[in-house]
């Protein structure tokens, strides 16, 4: 992990640092006409806070999934005739990964499309630290031009490549999808065996923190140097939220039908067995077909049954999707975290305090 931390440091030595150097140097620090360097909130959460977790993931992203591309084979879910494809597969998603084409390809999007679309629908319409509006045109301050051609394509690279390399899970999944897997409806997970997906996308939750951040600036910004008001976002905010944990969600619906269908056969024979053993439990212990001097305290008839209802149970509570409810929830507030500073500005902090003082006291 310590290479981690040097990229960390190294990105912050690159992207926000120069810009505090070159604002204070142009007295935009805290003064100036405009949006000073200090006041402007969406260059330090996206430097100080989102970049840094986008590179703190890569470790954290990779390993989990390492883990649940394994867990197919170890699992048993790859049966031997499809451990060929499924090694394909593999092999085909790495080279993916680790593709210069793919990486040039970002790295020009990030420098052409990103740049447009961060000054048509991002950059503050007003008189910043990195710009100045002169005669109908936008001229950059020194501050500026590091800001839009060096801080925010470095940042937008590693941004547009996590959403590639999301791209390519969603691939995976698919293909691996395609396969006939060997799930097991009897399994603890209720999801025939499929529950580590879930765990998997955990993995992701620096990820999104670092986009909800990134959102919470963006808010930020028009609040405090437009005006707007937070109740204004409610509708973006929303669909933020839900998209972004759509986003990591959505693929492990490519098994939806493998798993119904195990479902659905396995309710078939396991209704069957339990027919078959209740209807002779019956004739033993109801309908006096046993001896009368069986003992039923104590008979292992009766924990045969129990174990049968509790099987039963298991296949019946298999979910649809390897998706548990808590993941659903605990996505949710780790989305809304990054959000929830947002809120001072309807309630003043002191306001606050003095409030949890009263109660406290």
């Amino acid at each position: 992990m310590g290479w981690v931390h040097r990229r960390v440091a190294a990105s912050v030595a690159i992207t926000w640092l120069p810009l505090l150097l070159f604002a204070t140097l142009a007295g935009q620090f805290l003064g100036g006409a405009g949006v000073s360097f200090l006041s402007d909130l969406d260059a330090h959460v996206r430097f100080l806070i989102s970049f840094p977790l986008l590179i703190l993931a890569e470790p954290l992203v990779h390993g989990r999934l390492r883990e649940a591309v394994a867990q197919f084979i170890d699992r048993g879910l790859i049966a031997p005739e499809d451990r060929p494809r499924f090694e394909a597969i593999i092999r085909s998603t790495w080279r993916l990964r680790n593709s210069v084409i793919v990486e040039i390809a970002i790295l020009i999007l990030a420098l052409t499309a990103g740049y447009w679309l961060w000054r048509a629908q991002i950059a503050l319409p007003v008189a910043t630290w990195y710009a100045q509006p002169v005669k109908g045109s936008v001229q950059y301050t020194l501050a500026g031009y590091w800001y839009a051609f060096i801080s925010l394509p470095i940042f937008r690279f590693i941004l547009f490549r996590w959403c590639f390399r999301l791209s390519i899970w969603y691939l995976f999944l698919w293909r691996v999808s395609r396969l006939r897997l060997r799930l097991n409806p009897l399994h603890p997970d209720r999801a025939g065996g499929l529950g580590f997906l879930g765990t998997a996308v955990s993995a992701f939750i620096p990820v999104l923190i670092a986009l909800t951040a990134l959102l919470s600036g963006l808010i930020g910004n028009q609040i405090w140097h437009q005006g707007a008001k937070l109740p204004d976002f409610k509708i973006e905010i929303a669909a933020s939220m839900v998209s972004l944990m759509l986003i990591v969600l959505v693929p492990l619906a490519f098994f939806f039908l493998q798993m119904a269908q195990a479902k659905r056969v396995a309710m078939l024979e396991y209704g069957l067995l339990a027919n078959q053993y209740v209807s002779e439990f019956r004739q033993k212990w109801l309908h006096g077909r046993e001896t009368s001097d069986k003992e039923l305290l104590g008979s292992a008839d009766i924990q045969s049954l129990a174990d049968l209802g509790n099987s039963y149970d298991v296949v019946h509570e298999m979910r649809p999707l390897p998706i548990a409810m808590g993941l659903i929830v605990r996505l949710a507030i780790v989305l809304a975290l990054p959000l929830l500073p947002l809120t001072l500005t309807m309630i003043p902090l002191r306001e606050i305090l003095d409030r949890l003082i009263k109660i406290v006291l």
